[in-house]
C-alpha cells in the first residue's frame, strides 16, 4: 500500500463515484442541462425555453399513430449506383449511418391510425445521414402514397433534411418529380395530403413534397428554407430579417397554415382530418 492510497484511506474518501453517461442531456438552444428522463417523458421539448428538438423516426411515429400501426418495409433500391468516393466510399458512409439507425434509410413510412381516422405516416429522420433525399427517400415516400391510394385515407409526411444526397448525384434529385408526381395523384382521388414541417427541411425536399400539401403544419423555431441564409444574403446584397426562415415567419408570410406545439399536434392532424375527411368517409 503506497502513501497516498493510506492517506485517502484515512481521510475516508471512498472509491469514486460513477455517474451514469446518458443521466443529462443539455439543450441545444438555451445550454441547461436537463435530466434525460424529463427531456423524453416531454418529448424531447426542452421545459425552460421550449426548444424542439429532433427526434427520430420510430419516435414520432409512435406519437402521431394510435397503437397497433403497421410499419412498412423499406422498399429496396440500388445502393452505390455511382461508384461515389469522396474521402469515404458511399458504401461505407451508409454502413455507417445503419450501424447507428434502427431502419434502413432516411425515410419510414407506418400505417394505421390518428383518433379513430384511418392515415399513412411517412417520416423523415434527419439522424440518418441528414435526412438527406436519395432514390431510398424516394421510393419510399412514394409506396407510402401508394398505401394511402390503396387504403383511400389521408397521407402524413413529416420532413427533415438537408436536401438531396449528393452521393447519389441527377438520381437522387429525380426523387423530386417522382414524389411530385405522386401528391399529385393522391389530390387526383380526393385524399388529403398534410405536411408537418420540422427541424431542419431544406433543399430539395422543400422544393418538391414539402411544399405541396393541402394542409402545412410546422413545428416551432424548425428552420424552413431552400438555401442556406448567408448564400441568400451574399447574393441579394442585404441583412435578412429576423427569424427569417423560421416555422414563425412563414407562418406570417403564408408558407405555412399553422405552428403546433409537439404535444399538440396529433390532436392538431386529427382536428384537420375531422374536416378533410370525416371518420365515415374514410
Amino acid at each position: 500500500m503506497n502513501w497516498f492510497t493510506r492517506v485517502r484511506n484515512s481521510l475516508g474518501i471512498g472509491p469514486k463515484r460513477t455517474t451514469e453517461k446518458d443521466l443529462w442531456v443539455k439543450c441545444p438552444s438555451c445550454h441547461e442541462m436537463l435530466f434525460t428522463k424529463e427531456y423524453f417523458e416531454n418529448l424531447q421539448v426542452c421545459p425552460r425555453c421550449d426548444h424542439h428538438g429532433r427526434i427520430g423516426a420510430d419516435d414520432r411515429l409512435e406519437m402521431l399513430l394510435d397503437e397497433g400501426f403497421e410499419l412498412l418495409e423499406q422498399p429496396e433500391v440500388a445502393e452505390d449506383p455511382l461508384k461515389f468516393k469522396d474521402s469515404k466510399k458511399y458504401t461505407d458512409r451508409l454502413k455507417q449511418a445503419r450501424a447507428k439507425n434502427p431502419h434502413a434509410d432516411a425515410f419510414s413510412v407506418g400505417s394505421g391510425h390518428i383518433d379513430g381516422h384511418h392515415a399513412v405516416v411517412g417520416v423523415q429522420d434527419f439522424g440518418f445521414m441528414g435526412g438527406s433525399m436519395g432514390m431510398a427517400v424516394g421510393t419510399a415516400f412514394c409506396a407510402g402514397a401508394e398505401r394511402a391510394l390503396a387504403r383511400k385515407c389521408a397521407y402524413i409526411v413529416c420532413t427533415a433534411a438537408g436536401g438531396a444526397r449528393m452521393q447519389e448525384g441527377i438520381l437522387s434529385l429525380m426523387q423530386m418529380p417522382k414524389a411530385t408526381v405522386m401528391t399529385r395523384r393522391l389530390k387526383r382521388a380526393g385524399l388529403p395530403y398534410i405536411v408537418v414541417l420540422t427541424d431542419p427541411t431544406t433543399g430539395g425536399v422543400t422544393a418538391s413534397y414539402a411544399m405541396l400539401g393541402d394542409v402545412h403544419i410546422a413545428e416551432p423555431g424548425c428552420l424552413i428554407g431552400f438555401a442556406g441564409q448567408r448564400v441568400i444574403q451574399d447574393t441579394i446584397r442585404e441583412k435578412l430579417p429576423e427569424g427569417f426562415q423560421r416555422a414563425e415567419y412563414l407562418h406570417e408570410h403564408g408558407m405555412v397554415d399553422i405552428v403546433v406545439p409537439r404535444r399538440e399536434l396529433k390532436a392538431a392532424i386529427a382536428n384537420v382530418l375531422d374536416y378533410l375527411q370525416p371518420k365515415k368517409a374514410a
